[in-house]
């Protein structure tokens, strides 16, 4: 029987490895740098996010949101707080932000959350030092779908630049995968939660990176939204990462030197 290709353990020897250690940079990150955690952007338990700073004065800095993955049913921010390490020597705010999972809770509500997350940004950044108006975000796998809620058309205030990382814009072959018993993804929601149908914000410069061991449907989502962004007028820049899989991929972001870390930087910088 073949693998499934959206199950990452499938294709991706060292995944327990892998995420042991992002959990141990995670908290070696929040030892390290200056930050505010547990701010609650809405009443629901799991809309929370944390704030990390760079060194020095606060005033009108950039402000990066990362938006963690995990098909929409598993992991925290907690886990993914070394991708601070990248932004904030940036010079950026970095906030990760958390949302409720699925099953308890339906797409609508976690699309939902991610926007009034950005909302809580836009309205409380400032008394933080940093500038709403030089906003970017940035997410791997199931947040990397999530991010694009951020741009899609009819969303206020889209961020300036938009990084996603092995994402997932049609829904659509979700339904007939290991993901059916256990997130149960309805028609109603491929409809209406495809990126792929949407149409977005010129006004965002985007950058669609995707590893270069990932399976091929991670690849021909990738380049197809891509395309598709393109035809609506958006900035896309498109990366393959050489060598790496779904997991090694995001490691990389929040580590000084990667390929894929070089591009969050250049994202944070001149997004």
């Amino acid at each position: 029987m073949s693998k499934d290709p959206f199950r990452t353990r499938d294709h991706v020897a060292d995944f327990d490895d892998i995420v042991a250690d992002i959990v141990a940079r995670s908290a070696a990150t929040r030892a390290a740098l200056p930050m505010l955690a547990d701010v609650a952007y809405g009443p629901h338990e799991a809309e929370r996010l944390d704030l990390f700073f760079p060194e020095g004065p606060r005033k009108d800095l950039p402000v990066h949101i990362f938006i963690h993955g995990g098909y929409w049913r598993m992991f925290t921010r907690s886990e993914y707080s070394y991708i601070a390490e990248m932004v904030t020597s940036a010079g950026a705010i970095a906030v990760v932000i958390d949302y409720a999972l699925m099953p308890a809770v339906r797409m609508a509500a976690i699309v939902d959350q991610v926007r009034r997350a950005r909302q809580w940004v836009l309205d409380n950044i400032a008394g933080h030092g940093g500038d709403p108006g030089r906003l970017s975000v940035s997410g791997h796998s199931a947040g990397a779908h999530l991010a694009t809620f951020l741009f899609n058309e009819g969303s206020a205030h889209p961020p300036s630049a938009a990084l996603l990382l092995g994402g997932l814009y049609d829904l659509k072959p979700l339904q007939h995968s290991f993901l059916k018993p256990l997130i149960g993804l309805t028609d109603t929601e491929v409809e209406a939660f495809s990126p792929m149908s949407k149409s977005h914000s010129p006004r965002t410069k985007v950058t669609v990176l995707v590893g270069e061991r990932e399976t091929k449907p991670f690849h021909q989502q990738a380049s197809l939204f891509a395309d598709r962004l393109t035809g609506q007028g958006l900035g896309v820049s498109k990366g393959v990462l050489e060598g790496r899989n779904h997991m090694d991929s995001v490691r990389d972001l929040g580590l000084r030197g990667t390929i894929a870390g070089d591009w969050l930087h250049d994202v944070v910088v001149t997004g």
